[in-house]
């Protein structure tokens, strides 16, 4: 996670959902606490796009990995023989 970044509340999809955020100066306040708030540990801390990380983390700052392993033969499924009555009504010996 090289470019995560935390959530601060000072971001405008924060939100507090106790209501008790108010701004003294530079310094996001939380009222119920009487401290500064912290959205890391807190659990009202809320993300109005959803992003909030339960580590704390903004979601919206990490980029996706992606897989280059993945080829169409690991993605083949396997034959199921057929015998009998189910084999004539399907009209092959195996479905996938």
């Amino acid at each position: 996670m090289s470019g995560a970044q935390d959530c601060y509340s000072r971001c405008r999809e924060f939100k507090c959902t106790n209501r008790a955020l108010t701004f003294r100066g530079k310094t996001s306040w939380c009222n119920w606490t009487s401290e500064p708030c912290e959205p890391k540990g807190c659990t009202y801390a809320v993300c109005m796009k959803r992003q909030l990380l339960d580590n704390g983390v903004c979601g919206l700052t990490i980029k996706r990995k992606t897989r280059d392993d993945i080829e169409p033969e690991d993605m083949k499924v396997k034959e199921i023989p057929l015998r009998g009555k189910l084999a004539k009504k399907v009209g092959d010996r195996s479905i996938f």
